[in-house]
């Protein structure tokens, strides 16, 4: 489905996840949904060949090509990745970014953190394309960044594509008129820099309310109550399943890894326990590694608990479809209890969530921060929830 307008769709990233569901809209949008049951044919040309799960960034440090600025590929869609500074992150950006130049979409590839001057000189490069835009794809509406760019622009659609569980957290905010901030954050933790961007995160809420000149979409796989006119629509990933896989399986169980020790949700020492309960409760043999989870952490994991640790060089959802895979896969509440099922249906692959005790967490956790995560294992409708585990004990 060809754009109308030239200007075209501009879509901003910071994370594989959001690259990955920016794939999964646009081909939504250029095949529509499956009817019957089946998979659309994916763009392209069938699957992409892709390297052995690693850890390396294969383009070392600078940066990745870019596509000419204003190219585009399908959809007329412009793809700009504003890189972090993780290294793990930026690996899984760049494998991304080549699977998205093989699907023949512009990419620009900006260091907008590489420096005091980065974000001024990446602002002012893309203040021409934000303009002429007629329709905006978002992964992150609580990134600073994001909400200053939006500042700039006047499209007449925005999208926002799922960013993991932080999606049910947004559209509940925009619901009932808060300002924007991440649901691992105490409510009240204000400080200078919250203060000094307060007018642009209010800017940034305006435009993601939709009003007769501007629509709003959110693309989710995640539950969400729709926000007043937001147009909420199903992400299947399609794309994913009809690119990869199926994938090959193990006898095993694997277990998933999650950040809630790295962003202070859950005492790390309880994580562990955790951790070791289910390896010992489902025989667990493999465990895949967050991008953020730390190297000390994951180091214990594999020396203290005995399993092989993963770090994928692709979101999970795509290092599943292309296996091996064990026959089980564990999971604490994370957006991969949602969008796992999604991409491996039909598979075999049983998805099991073990909820987090409130036992375990930090003191600094948010208020907020449990009845999240249970509602993201509340709402996991095709995902089998394991019984309640008792609260680890306390490790010195």
């Amino acid at each position: 489905m060809p754009d109308e307008s030239p200007a075209g769709t501009l879509a901003f990233v910071e994370s594989p996840v959001q690259l990955l569901n920016v794939l999964e809209w646009a081909h939504r949008r250029a095949h529509g949904a499956p009817r019957d049951g089946r998979l659309p044919v994916p763009p392209a040309g069938g699957s992409v060949p892709l390297q052995r799960t690693g850890d390396a960034d294969p383009r070392g440090a600078g940066a990745a090509p870019d596509a000419p600025e204003g190219a585009g590929g399908p959809a007329g869609l412009v793809i700009v990745v504003l890189a972090p500074h993780d290294p793990m992150t930026r690996g899984q950006l760049r494998r991304m970014a080549e699977l998205a130049r093989d699907q023949g979409f512009g990419l620009r590839w900006e260091e907008a953190r590489g420096g005091a001057g980065a974000p001024l000189r990446t602002v002012g490069s893309l203040a021409g394309p934000l303009r002429a835009a007629d329709r905006i794809v978002i992964g992150d509406p609580f990134s600073r960044y994001v909400q200053l760019l939006l500042s700039l622009a006047r499209p007449r659609t925005l999208v926002v594509v799922d960013d993991g569980t932080a999606t049910m957290e947004f559209a509940a905010q925009l619901a009932r008129g808060e300002r924007f901030v991440r649901w691992h954050r105490p409510c009240g933790a204000q400080g200078a820099r919250d203060l000094v961007f307060a007018p642009v995160s209010a800017s940034a809420r305006r435009m993601l309310t939709p009003n007769d000149r501007r629509s709003v979409e959110l693309f989710t796989s995640m539950p969400v109550e729709p926000p007043p006119g937001v147009a909420v629509t199903a992400n299947g990933f399609a794309w994913t399943r009809a690119a990869f896989g199926p994938p090959r399986l193990t006898r095993s169980t694997d277990v998933v890894g999650t950040s809630l020790v790295e962003t202070g949700v859950v005492e790390a020492g309880r994580y562990l326990e955790a951790v070791g309960a289910l390896v010992a409760a489902h025989g667990a043999t493999r465990y895949f590694a967050h991008r953020r989870e730390s190297t000390d952490k994951l180091r214990l994991i594999a020396g203290r608990l005995g399993l092989e640790v993963v770090r994928p060089e692709l979101p999970l959802e795509l290092v599943a479809r292309r296996g091996p895979l064990g026959r089980t896969v564990l999971s604490f509440p994370s957006t991969v209890v949602h969008t796992l099922p999604l991409a491996l249906a039909g598979t075999g692959v049983t998805v099991a969530v073990c909820d987090v005790d409130p036992s375990w967490l930090t003191a600094h956790a948010s208020p907020r921060a449990h009845g999240l995560l249970a509602r993201v294992t509340g709402s996991a409708r095709h995902a089998r929830r394991l019984p309640q585990m008792s609260a680890p004990a306390r490790t010195t």
